[in-house]
Parts: C-alpha cells; sequence; structure tokens
C-alpha cells in the first residue's frame, strides 16, 4: 500500500481506447455490482453495458436471498465515501476485483483486499488539475477574504460601514505542503507561478524533486505561513495534522486541507480557529462528511467548501471514463488500467 503521504501510485496509467461497448450480461446472475450510488451517467453505463445491479455498502444488509443472487459476482463498482467493507467481501464468494470511482479509497479495506487477492483500481490524475486549482482557490480565498467581502457585499455593508478591512498579500508566501504525490506537485506547480517558497513533508523524501524536504512535519508547520494538506486518507494518516502541528503553524498560519477530513484532528482545528492558534483555514473536506461542525460554520476566519475539489463536469467525465475502462479491461483480460499496490 502506498505512503499515506502521496496521494497517487507513482506510475501514471496508460488508458486504453475505449472499444465497443458489449452486450448486456446474459446470465441469470450479474458478474459486476454496484455498491451504493454513483454519477448518475457511470450508473447508466454501467446497467446498460454490464445489467449491474445496486447494493447498499452495509453488508447487514444484504439477505441471505440476496447473497445467493450475488454468488457470481465479479467486480464490484463503488465510490470513495462507501468503498467496500471485509464483511461485504466475505459475503460475495467470487469477487476478484474492486474498481473505485475516485482517487480515494480510504472506504475500502485494503488489508482485506490484499489477504483476499483481491484487485482494487482508482480513478488518479484525471483530478489533479481541478484538486490543485481547489487548493489554489482556498489559499487565496483565506489571503484575500474573497468569500468575507462577497458577503460583505451582500449585506449592505461596503455602503453602510465603508472598505473591507485589509486583507494580506498571498504572492510570496512560505508553503509546506503535506503529501508531494501526483496532485501535491500539482499545487506546488502552481504555487511556484505566487513566488512562492516551497517546502514539503512526506514519509521519504522525493528523488529529484526541486523542493526543500522536511522529515518532520511540526518543523514543516514551524517554518510555513501556510500548509496544505494533500495527503492520503486511511489508518496510517489519521488526525495527522494534531493540535502540536497547529500550535507550530502558529498565530500568522492558514491551513487549507483537499485531502481527507479524516486527515486533520478535526476537534484540534476548531479550538485552534477559535483560540487564535492559527489565522485561519480553508476547507474542502470534513471527518463526518456531509456533516459540518456548527463550530466551524459560525467562524468567519474559515473557508467551508462541499468536497467539490474533483468536481468539474470535465473530471467527472475522465473520472466515469476510467472506471468503465478499468472494469472492461478486468473482465477481459484480468487487468486493471490504474491498479493500486496494496
Amino acid at each position: 500500500m502506498e505512503s499515506p503521504l502521496a496521494t497517487t501510485p507513482d506510475a501514471a496509467p496508460t488508458s486504453p481506447a475505449a472499444g465497443t461497448a458489449a452486450p448486456p450480461a446474459t446470465t441469470a446472475t450479474p458478474t459486476v455490482l454496484r455498491v451504493g450510488p454513483l454519477m448518475p451517467q457511470l450508473e447508466q453505463e454501467l446497467i446498460a453495458e454490464f445489467d449491474a445491479p445496486v447494493i447498499s455498502a452495509v453488508a447487514s444488509e444484504l439477505t441471505g436471498e440476496r447473497e445467493a443472487e450475488l454468488a457470481d459476482v465479479r467486480v464490484v463498482v463503488t465510490g470513495g465515501r462507501f468503498g467496500v467493507s471485509r464483511a461485504l467481501m466475505d459475503r460475495l464468494p467470487s469477487l476478484e476485483a474492486i474498481v473505485n470511482f475516485g482517487v480515494g479509497y480510504d472506504t475500502t479495506d485494503t488489508s482485506a483486499a490484499r489477504e483476499l487477492g483481491i484487485a482494487l483500481s482508482n480513478t488518479p490524475d484525471v483530478l489533479n488539475d481541478c484538486v490543485a486549482d481547489t487548493a489554489m482557490s482556498l489559499l487565496l480565498d483565506v489571503y484575500r477574504g474573497i468569500s468575507a467581502s462577497d458577503r460583505y457585499v451582500r449585506a449592505g455593508s461596503w455602503k453602510a460601514s465603508g472598505s473591507f478591512p485589509l486583507t494580506t498579500r498571498f504572492t510570496g508566501t512560505r508553503v509546506g505542503i503535506v503529501g508531494l504525490g501526483r496532485i501535491g506537485s500539482a499545487i506546488a506547480k502552481r504555487l511556484s507561478g505566487f513566488d512562492c517558497p516551497i517546502s514539503y513533508h512526506n514519509r521519504r523524501e522525493v528523488p529529484g524533486s526541486p523542493f526543500r524536504y522536511v522529515d518532520s512535519l511540526v518543523e514543516l508547520a514551524r517554518s510555513s505561513d501556510a500548509l496544505v494538506v494533500a495527503a492520503a486518507g486511511g489508518a496510517d494518516s489519521q488526525k495527522l495534522i494534531s493540535a502540536e502541528v497547529l500550535e507550530a503553524l502558529g498565530p500568522s498560519g492558514v491551513l487549507v486541507n483537499i485531502s481527507r477530513g479524516s486527515v486533520v484532528d478535526e476537534d484540534a482545528l476548531v479550538s485552534a480557529l477559535q483560540a487564535g492558534t492559527i489565522r485561519g483555514a480553508g476547507l474542502d473536506v470534513f471527518a463526518d462528511e456531509p456533516n459540518v461542525p456548527d463550530a466551524l460554520i459560525g467562524l468567519e476566519n474559515v473557508v467551508l467548501l462541499p468536497h467539490l475539489g474533483s468536481g468539474t463536469r470535465e473530471t467527472r467525465d475522465d473520472m466515469r471514463q476510467l472506471v468503465v475502462d478499468n472494469l472492461r479491461s478486468w473482465l477481459a483480460h484480468g487487468t486493471l488500467v490504474t491498479p493500486v499496490e496494496l
């Protein structure tokens, strides 16, 4: 399994051209199963081409009769929000592969998949640019008060109270990146255009990287004005951004998270924002989505987005196609276009 501080595997995928769609399955029992809701267009394709039924991600909701009907399922297609548990894998005896819609797969029990010999794919690379663009949007918003000043105008405060308070220049800001994988590298590329000195923290130094490597996350925070979290989720990165890291970031520091909510100790972050331990935050992800703590909603020094990092039509369509390519490749050849190393 890859390091939690790299957002994607190192090898870039080479997606084969999609061939002529296969006819819908004609067997009595399905070989492809949808777990949890997916992008509507993808669901339609999976039904039309593979006659794929859908079940909840909760294994206990699967009745014995329904389990028998799914005995020949070879591939599960799911999303990063739902994943596949060990309990569900155990109830699908013919399962060979899990095709994940999204780059994050921390909701799937990868240890169980490895033990059971079940392959896993995700959708890397195609969302790098849009997620990196979102990180930059959050940084600029927090520093320049874009959302806050929009609210100021809409509330009539410009006319009633005069000019909006001065904000902070972003160009030249020292930025620390937590996780210099594909998405982290795309963020760094954009930051270079703002003349930002860039440092990063991974489990291991990235060979050939032009950016300064810091082997201590606390030290990275201490030497940065802004910290951008681009680490993968999962058990190994739970609450990686701790109260100690936030304290090291300091009262002028800004935190941006576009990875997984689980990577940040959300209670510690709320406390740090309320106490002025750090200056502000830009968050696209949360620990218990779609539930956002009321304490965060009530703060003016935080920008909140509804996990829209990769949420563009272009990226979603690329992700959909990569899921279909992975599925077709596995059923035809027993190989995945973008496999995850378990």
